[in-house]
């Protein structure tokens, strides 16, 4: 087995900073051959000592992008593999096999190169001895506060990440001994964020908003983007309280048993808009507070620029400063870990593993497009469905377990790609789009045109279910299209190009919908979704969808707000608010926990993945002198191309057995 049992990871060796190195990024100290152990009045004697052992925690926080050379992180119902990538953690996901987690080497939770389930404990015991060995510094009272600050922080994370999957566990906040690690009972999820949210509220109060402000940071000065400070602790708390508001954990809370939360039967549509009341007012006050320092400029962070001169090439304006390609890949901008303005918590990242791991799995391998394997992993038309229209309204509403076709969308299913979400047009690609861009070397000029213009209709070239899409769609957001084997050296992935790939834990956008959700959970009545409250006068629920609407609108690619009739009831506005997250975290890695703590993950339409069938009625030679989006077709609908069997105890991942037989306890999650 690739996991030590939960008890060894608790005791594990100390890994530690040697006394004479410098510390001057968070990467520098990371060479030391991890076998090595230093005497722990060496370790905590100061602070530059101290920092250094801290900064392992960083390098630990699983790059989901790259727990293997071609990893999975997307669980929900908005994306699939195909058969060669069926081993894949999303496809398990889909059998309901998620015992399979625990010997997927491409699954971030327990993966090969990173694993969530083993760094968590080994962290969490770190940040504990840490604690406990505080009073062995000597320095200032800055200092001490910059690494306690730290301690809670990470404490808190780990657990919290811990629990999104795996349900309430033990709260472990002291460096236990081999010989005496006691019997802790699993705590439920509410009992467990609790301990979480005092953890984030220390740092909160301890750590800097800005480590280059302090005369500790400025050590390291311009190099402190990636450590946490009090601006990512508020959000991390208020997202902590919004979790535990969320109406599957109130659900367990109400039929816990023992100490341990069990749902009893499956979910259902009736309780997916009971919320815990008490936790998203305190999850709203403290995203409010989050935003209202955004607003006030008090932090650095800011939404990227959505502002394209090609959007389809995410070819920024020249005079944009920020750009939201930038959040999640860079190239030609020498190595720079994405993120741009909006990325607001990150862990470490390899520039030269995105070439290897992450930049060929998003497109076509039809004739060596994209090189390597034939595994892909490509977007849902439920996904699709998800993208509404630039007025604002969605296609499809959900009701009564169907998706019913809106009639104020205008959405037309003979130009089904026209006056949409400009957000559709940077991520996806779809049927007519010009992916290979430098086609010189192509002999067959009918072929030429087919690979060229994406001819991804039904039994188009780019069709086929080994090789290319089952669905009728590729995206495009997260690696651009241009990292294929015929433009990689103009564009792509070749070193000169500098291409870097990294997919953020948290980023700003998240912080307005997390709000927006909170606030609409806890009002009484539809005029509160309009209302500001005093701890953020500057926006209200319906304020922050549309300020991330703002963000994206043009004159070439309009977007409106919300519009009235998705704000007659609180209902309707909530699942407006959970499309807005669909759209805007699109294989991001949240959807399955979306899904989960709204008690719809076996709820139909959620559980069927669909794909897009359709005729081109156009000439292939028409996209070439013609936008893509206007093309006209014929016959276009949807056909079943997998159904999730999943059942009750799917709401949360099993633990590892092994863990289960060390103490009564500590029993296994229900139904596994």
């Amino acid at each position: 087995m690739k996991y030590k049992n939960i008890k060894s990871l608790l005791c594990g060796s100390l890994l530690l900073l040697s006394s004479g190195v410098i510390l001057t990024s968070c990467t520098d100290w990371l060479d030391k051959d991890p076998d090595s152990i230093v005497a722990e009045d060496e370790a905590f004697k100061n602070y530059r000592n101290f920092q250094g052992y801290l900064e392992e925690i960083y390098n630990l926080i699983p790059n989901k992008e790259q727990a293997n050379y071609c990893s999975a992180w997307n669980f929900g119902d908005d994306a699939v593999h195909n058969p060669e990538g069926y081993a894949h953690m999303d496809h398990q996901v889909d059998l309901g096999n998620y015992r399979n987690v625990w010997n997927n080497s491409q699954c971030w939770l327990n993966g090969d190169r990173c694993s969530l389930w083993r760094s968590s404990w080994y962290c969490i015991r770190k940040c504990n001895m840490g604690i406990a060995n505080i009073k062995s510094l000597v320095g200032t009272d800055e200092e001490r506060d910059l690494l306690l600050g730290q301690m809670y922080f990470f404490r808190a994370w780990w657990h919290f990440e811990l629990i999104c999957y795996f349900g309430g566990l033990p709260y472990i906040d002291e460096a236990f001994e081999a010989a005496n690690i006691p019997e802790l009972p699993r705590l439920s999820f509410q009992e467990c964020a609790e301990r979480c949210a005092e953890d984030f509220e220390r740092a909160f109060d301890l750590l800097p908003l800005d480590w280059d402000d302090t005369l500790a940071g400025m050590q390291t000065s311009g190099k402190n983007d990636l450590r946490v400070n009090k601006f990512v602790a508020l959000c991390y708390l208020g997202k902590c309280y919004l979790w535990a508001g969320s109406p599957l954990m109130k659900e367990f809370e109400k039929t816990k048993n023992g100490g341990v939360a069990q749902l009893l039967g499956a979910g259902s549509n009736g309780k997916t808009y009971d919320y815990d009341v008490a936790y998203c007012k305190k999850a709203a006050e403290a995203l409010g507070k989050a935003l209202d320092m955004v607003n006030k400029g008090t932090v650095k962070y800011k939404l990227a620029e959505f502002d394209y001169v090609d959007i389809y090439n995410h070819e920024k304006n020249e005079d944009a400063q920020s750009c939201f390609s930038d959040i999640f890949y860079t190239r030609g901008q020498s190595w720079l870990q994405p993120g741009s303005t909006e990325a607001i918590f990150r862990g470490l990242s390899d520039a030269d593993a995105s070439n290897w791991n992450n930049s060929k799995i998003f497109g076509p391998k039809v004739l060596g497009i994209v090189p390597h394997d034939n595994i892909i992993h490509h977007p849902t038309a439920n996904l699709i469905d998800q993208y509404g229209m630039a007025n604002g309204q969605p296609i499809y509403l959900v009701q009564n377990g169907e998706y019913v076709l809106n009639p104020l969308s205008g959405w037309d299913p003979e130009h089904p790609y026209k006056d949409r979400d400009p957000r559709f047009y940077h991520d996806i690609v779809f049927d007519g789009f010009h992916y290979v861009l430098n086609t010189e070397n192509f002999t067959d000029a009918q072929k030429k045109l087919q690979l060229d213009y994406c001819s991804l209709y039904t039994g188009g070239a780019m069709r086929a279910v080994d090789n290319a899409s089952s669905t009728g769609y590729f995206i495009q957001k997260l690696v651009p299209h241009q990292c294929n084997e015929l433009d990689r050296w103009c564009y792509g992935w070749e070193n000169g190009n500098c291409f870097h790939s990294y997919l953020p834990y948290m980023r700003l956008a998240d912080i307005y919908l997390m709000y927006a959700e909170a606030r609409a959970a806890m009002a009484n009545g539809v005029s509160e979704l309009k209302e500001k409250p005093i701890y953020c006068p500057s926006l209200s629920a319906v304020d922050a969808i549309n300020k991330l609407r703002d963000r994206v609108n043009s004159d070439e690619y309009p977007m409106e707000h919300v519009q009235a009739n998705l704000m007659d009831t609180r209902e309707h506005f909530i699942d407006e608010v959970r499309r807005e997250r669909a759209v805007e975290l699109s294989f991001e890695g949240f959807r399955w926990c979306d899904l989960q703590r709204w008690l719809l993950l076996t709820e139909p339409p959620y559980t069927v993945k669909y794909s897009h069938e359709f005729e081109r009625l156009e000439k292939d030679n028409w996209f070439q002198t013609h936008d893509p989006k206007d093309a006209h077709v014929g016959n276009f609908h949807k056909e079943e191309l997998i159904t999730r069997r999943l059942e009750s105890k799917h709401y949360w991942f099993p633990l590892p057995d092994k863990d289960t037989y060390l103490y009564e306890g500590f029993p296994q999650n229900p139904g596994w």
